[in-house]
This record gives C-alpha cells, structure tokens and sequence, in this order.
C-alpha cells in the first residue's frame, strides 16, 4: 500500500476548520492538527484521517473461544489482527502495550492490506477474522475493507470490543460483522471513570443497541477485580440488565482477573468468587454463564438449560466434545442459542 493516511468515515465538518469525529461516543471536536480522544485519527486541512490504516502490530490465528466467543462457530479457528490505539486508558489493560502507545507517539505496525489479510485467513483455514487486541471500533476503515472481502470469501467478522461504539458505527459495521464480544467491565461510572477514563452509559447503550437492533452475535465478558467491581450486588445488576435487555440466551463470560499494567497491587480473583458470580448469574436466569481464565472449571462447558446435559465440553480454549445438532440439543431437542452451532 502506498498511503501512509486514509481518510476516515463517520465524521462531519465543522466550522474555523473543526471536525466531529462520530466513530465513538466520545465524539472529539478536533480542531486543525490535533488529534481525537484515541491519538489515531487527526484532522488534517479540515478533514478527518485514520493514523492506524497501514500499521497492523498484531496478526495471530486463534480459537474462536479465546476471544471469547463459546456460540459462535465453536472449535473454529478466527484470523486475528490489530493495529495500535484505544478510547480507553484502562490501568488494567493485559495489551497496554499496543492499546496505549499512540498516547506516547507510538504507533508501530506494518502496511498489510486487506487482500493479503483475508488471503492469510483463508490459507490458516479459518472461518472467521476478528477484530481484537484493541479496540476495533478505532480502526473501522481496515477493518471494513477486510469485513467486506472476508464475507465474498465466505468468512465471518468479529469485534472484540469495550462497547463505546456510537449507533451511527453500529450500523456502519452491520453489513459485515456478524459476532461481538462486548467487555461490561463493570455496572458504576465510577469504575470506569477511576480505572478506563471513561463513562458506563454509552456501553449499556450499545449492548442493548446490538441486542435490540441488529442481528449481530452478542455475547458480554466481565473481568472481575477484586475489591472494585465483584460484590454481589453489582454483579447481580449485571447479571439482571443483560437479562433484561439481551435476553436470557446472551452468553456471560465472567473472567479470572490477573495483576497487569498499572494495576498489581490487586491479588487474582479466586475461584470462589468466580463461582458466586456464576451462581449470580444463573439465578438472574441467564442460560450460559461461563467462568474465563480458570482452567479445568466445569464451568468452561456449554450446558443445555433445559435437560442440564453437557453439549459442548471445553477445557481451556480446547473443545473435546460438541454434541449440538442444527441448534438443538440432541437429548430433549431444546433450542440453543448462537451463531454456527451444530
């Protein structure tokens, strides 16, 4: 690829040379030669581009269920790929590395471009390529040019995602992404204030957004930090907003917190905890709980909701079993809910 900027979508003129950046809830009013709230996309002469279009940092083939994704194609392996940057500051954050470098001038990758990327996806044998490591919102022109050949190949397209997407790149995406993994990394602006630099609202927006609107593949992981954000309480109101706004079939994903970046002062969370938020959510009556980052927890495994008999067995990002037939379990033919299950 020749360019080093492409010019961005979602964006809209402003007057003195501004532009409104409509990507992200934040929104930025960039003026002349300044940069969004992400450090990847400037206003150059009065228009909107993308930093990050030839700078992929980050390429790996993975399971499906890393990402994690449990109904979505289970046993598949997705093409994974990045580039720098985040709307986020999570102190946190397992890839501070990559997510948070634009902050510092750093923006490190390599021009790989579309065709090279679904090509590489199609050679892995994978069915699927996502958008993950980052925040993939921020790098939507790649990613689109990407989702719209993958889909001619026959693959699908994930995000991997804190939710801080605006309606406007819901729908922009919407032709080609199939599946979203939505990080609720807590139910208090007060968390996501301290420890993202962020606000709480815009995330539920776009979780109901996606369940409600689209027919987008959701599914919602919470890393639980002890002492922060995994009293029962506000478990028990995550547990009950995803219910109530996604439905009772949405995967919840409530994963094994580990000392990172700026935050090591934390211990990792046991697996008592992790089994009270399982429980938690299961009597909010969510059909698929699973614990993240806990090997060999039972937990790991997809049940049927109806006759209790294991259907997909996992250990790990490893699936054993997958007793799914066209969507129903083959024991009492209850419908499970995904996304090329079966």
């Amino acid at each position: 690829m020749q360019t080093e900027l492409k010019k961005a979508v979602l964006w809209e003129s402003q007057e003195a040379a501004k532009v409104r950046c409509n990507l992200c809830s934040w929104r930025c009013v960039i003026s002349e030669g300044k940069r969004g709230h992400c450090a990847v996309r400037q206003n150059i002469g009065g228009e909107l581009y993308s930093l990050t279009y030839n700078k992929v940092c980050s390429t790996n083939c993975d399971p499906i269920e890393k990402k994690p994704l449990f109904h979505f194609q289970p046993g598949s392996k997705s093409f994974s790929i990045s580039t720098p940057g985040c709307n986020f500051q999570c102190i946190f954050c397992q890839n501070w590395q990559i997510s948070q470098s634009p902050l510092d001038g750093q923006m490190q990758g390599s021009a790989i471009s579309p065709e090279q990327i679904v090509d590489a996806a199609v050679k892995d044998n994978c069915s699927s390529i996502a958008y993950t490591y980052t925040e993939p919102t921020i790098f939507m022109e790649l990613a689109a040019e990407c989702g719209v050949l993958a889909k001619k190949k026959g693959l699908s397209n994930v995000f991997v995602s804190n939710g801080y997407m605006t309606a406007e790149a819901i729908e922009f995406a919407r032709p080609w992404l199939d599946g979203i993994n939505v990080d609720l990394k807590a139910f208090t602006n007060s968390f996501y204030k301290n420890f993202c630099k962020a606000k709480l609202q815009p995330v539920l927006d776009t979780i109901k957004y996606i369940a409600q609107k689209t027919g987008i593949w959701l599914e919602v992981t919470t890393l639980m930090i002890p002492g922060e954000n995994d009293s029962a309480e506000e478990l028990r109101n995550i547990a009950e907003f995803i219910v109530k706004e996604t439905g009772k079939d949405t995967p919840w994903h409530v994963s094994r917190f580990h000392p990172m970046y700026k935050m090591n002062d934390k211990p990792v969370t046991s697996a008592q905890e992790l089994e009270m938020a399982y429980n938690i959510g299961k009597k909010a009556g969510l059909r698929y709980v699973y614990v993240g980052n806990l090997p060999g927890a039972r937990a790991e495994s997809t049940f049927c909701y109806s006759c209790g008999q294991a259907l997909i067995e996992r250990t790990g990002y490893t699936i054993r079993s997958n007793k799914i037939e066209d969507y129903r379990c083959p024991f009492c033919g209850a419908e499970i809910a995904g996304f090329g299950l079966g």
